[in-house]
């Protein structure tokens, strides 16, 4: 019986795995991947965190870009399932930019959201 591929629970643009692999370029000694998670804080409860990580968590869902690994927190990946990951730049700001259909609302600085 073949094994069924699972889809990510998350989706990059182009964009976001081009900043991966320069991410990746610059990462610390001992990084082996950039992880997505969504702590609890901002005035909606729950943010993006992307950070360095140097092992992978039991539970993280492991995605392979071009440009290196890229994990999903294990408690994070229910609240981004069909979540799709942009990297933006522009005269004023850069930054990763997620579309979320759980996110039921954010706040008005957009730095948190709610499902």
């Amino acid at each position: 019986m073949a094994t069924r591929v699972r889809p990510a629970a998350l989706t990059l643009t182009p964009a976001a795995e081009a900043r991966i692999a320069d991410l990746m370029g610059k990462a610390p000694a001992g990084a082996i991947a950039v992880k997505l998670s969504t702590p609890r804080r901002g005035c909606s409860g729950l943010a993006y965190s992307v950070d360095y990580v140097t092992e992978a968590a039991p539970f993280d869902e492991r995605i392979e870009t071009p440009g290196g690994l890229f994990f999903i927190d294990g408690g994070s990946v229910l609240y981004l399932i069909g979540s799709r990951m942009d990297w933006v730049e522009d005269d004023f700001a850069a930054g990763f930019v997620f579309e979320n259909p759980n996110a039921k609302g954010a706040c008005g600085c957009g730095e948190s959201f709610t499902v």
